[in-house]
């Protein structure tokens, strides 16, 4: 029976890529979280009875912590979700950024050359490492273009910035060392098991409990968003089938702006959950969510559109998302209405939607 590693397994796409493992397949699955504020264990309580499932809490930073975990579980794969992912917690406070997204994958690169030098050739022909990364360390486009795996690196936040450098020492270590990496690139992922600081999650309860659904700028950013469970299986076909040294990058190809988003949300909110019925809004004599939406002050360095090509995984490893978006946010609220003590377990009073990423920008010279 193959073990799979999975790094931040009780994070976002983590827990859905474990329950998607166990499903899919005979593996044993052993999952390394440090349980920061926006890993919990309640988001892998259906799967814990689960034999083949292990939890270990580890900082994928711990040098001695990550060596002991290979050298006891003997593992044919690591998937690696662990990092700091919020970008306005980024330009709050980059260290946590820097210390997980980097160091801790310079450690576990450096952990799987030591495991596979100890364990032999046999081992090292089927062993992978796959790095899951963004497509924000690209940069930012413009009205017209899609990333494609090719296209320069050119990160504008402190988180892209951390990614980016992991990408490049995953890349490093393939080239230099011949270990069998690869990397994904995907885009603004959503669905169920989401931490309610990012955009969806975080509009649908904020408007559930009538409070201000904040939309940077003028709303028009533009991200391709992608379901969580489409970005599973190209993240299992990649695992499975993909070449050691390639990028594939995943895409939903689901442009909304933020606007659209938000707007998306509070239409459906009124169908499942009509304002007229909440007493939250009723006690501010607000009669619709979409009365909610506030405009205010954007994000410094915020990337204006990005987009996915996703061609190659689409050719090469036969992939395609099975989610359109407005199918896929449908289920994603009807989730969050269902999952509501979820919800507050997993913010427990450590984030309760309050603004972050204001940084200061130094004067012009």
């Amino acid at each position: 029976m193959p073990t799979l590693v999975v790094t931040g397994g009780a994070g976002f796409i983590g827990c859905n890529f474990v329950r998607f493992a166990l499903s899919s397949s005979d593996s044993r699955v052993v999952v390394l979280d440090k349980l920061t504020y926006a890993g919990n264990l309640q988001s892998l309580a259906d799967v814990a009875a689960d034999d083949r499932f292990h939890f270990v809490q580890c900082d994928i930073a711990d040098h001695r912590a990550v060596r002991e975990v290979l050298r006891h579980h003997r593992p044919s794969a690591i998937v690696n979700f662990a990092a700091e992912s919020h970008v306005d917690r980024s330009i709050e406070g980059p260290r946590d950024f820097i210390q997980t997204n980097i160091v801790g994958v310079f450690e576990l690169l450096e952990a799987s050359l030591d495991y596979l030098r100890s364990e032999g050739s046999e081992l090292a022909a089927d062993f992978r490492f796959l790095q899951i990364s963004t497509d924000e360390v690209y940069g930012t486009l413009g009205e017209t273009g899609r990333f494609s795996e090719t296209t320069p690196y050119s990160p504008n936040s402190p988180y892209a910035a951390s990614k980016a450098s992991a990408d490049h020492l995953v890349r490093a270590y393939h080239e230099t060392y011949g270990l069998p990496a690869l990397i994904t690139n995907c885009s603004n992922n959503y669905g169920p098991y989401q931490f309610p600081e990012k955009l969806i999650p975080l509009m649908i309860l904020s408007a559930l409990e009538g409070l201000p659904l904040p939309i940077y700028g003028d709303g028009l950013n533009v991200r391709d968003w992608l379901h969580v469970e489409d970005h599973c299986r190209g993240i299992w076909l990649a695992l499975r089938s993909g070449r050691p040294g390639e990028k594939y990058n995943i895409g939903g190809h689901g442009e909304r702006n933020n606007l659209q988003v938000v707007d998306a949300i509070c239409t459906i909110l009124e169908e499942l959950s009509p304002a007229d019925r909440n007493a939250a809004l009723a006690s501010r004599a607000i009669r619709e969510y979409a009365a909610l939406k506030t405009f205010v002050t954007d994000r410094p360095g915020h990337d204006r559109r990005y987009a996915i090509d996703s061609t190659k995984i689409r050719e090469e490893l036969g992939w395609q998302p099975r989610y359109d978006f407005e199918a896929g946010l449908r289920s994603t609220v009807q989730w969050y209405l269902d999952h509501r003590g979820w919800c507050e377990a997993v913010r427990s009073g450590k984030y309760r939607g309050e603004r972050l990423g204001l940084a200061k920008k130094t004067a012009d010279p």
